[in-house]
């Protein structure tokens, strides 16, 4: 539970913007085993774990880092690197394995209510905003490893100043021009709709909004 449960009552307790102190208090137990608790110094056991789900208003699967739905859905074990040797290594792989499933199905959402427009012009707007904003992960992963940057054609000094941010920002506007100039039927995009049409891929989407929605949050904060 260590490598899980711990990271995650911390940064549940951060989110919520409370103290150690305070959390304590409210969860009826001392600062000092709180703090061993968040730093994995002790385990604690169901009750604690029970009442924790309750203060934080999330499943005890999120809980302990068994999935990245706050509601408990699950992410399946065979889709997960195996952690059975409990090796630090593992944990950033494993976020990764989770983050690569939140972000291909929801994509994966996207492009399907794209293609059910028939907009060609939607559709080539939205794989240019995407691949703009992967253009600007990959290079920088590619240049800390020692990449030769001639891989690629844009200029080092353009790219240093964000000129994949300007192409993105020119992508979404046109992308949304194409919608509204749009005048055929709209698929239904309702909650409810999602969840009935894409069953376990609308958990993604639902983490993606949520995830999006509190760090902007800590931004106005």
């Amino acid at each position: 539970m260590k490598s899980n449960f711990s990271r995650v009552l911390s940064l549940l307790r951060q989110e919520k913007g409370v103290s150690q102190r305070k959390a304590a208090a409210d969860l009826g137990i001392s600062q000092a085993l709180l703090s061993h608790y968040e730093n994995g110094i002790r385990e604690p056991g169901l009750a604690f774990v029970t009442k924790a789900c309750d203060y934080y208003h999330v499943a005890a699967d999120y809980m302990l880092g068994r999935t990245l739905s706050r509601d408990g859905a699950i992410i399946e074990a065979e889709e997960l690197p195996d952690a059975s040797e409990g090796r630090e290594d593992l944990r950033g792989s494993i976020m990764a394995k989770l983050q690569k499933k939140l972000v291909v199905n929801t994509a994966s959402i996207l492009f399907d209510l794209l293609g059910q427009l028939g907009s060609r012009a939607a559709a080539d707007q939205a794989g240019a905003y995407l691949s703009s904003a992967l253009y600007q992960l990959f290079r920088p992963l590619y240049r800390a490893a020692g990449g030769n940057e001639s891989y690629f054609s844009t200029d080092r000094t353009r790219f240093d100043m964000d000129v994949l941010a300007a192409d993105m920002t020119l992508s979404r506007i046109r992308y949304v021009q194409a919608l509204e100039e749009y005048r055929g039927d709209f698929p239904a995009v309702d909650d409810q709709s999602l969840a009935s049409a894409y069953q376990g891929l609308s958990q993604s989407l639902a983490q993606v909004f949520h995830n999006t929605d509190e760090r902007v949050k800590r931004l106005e904060e």
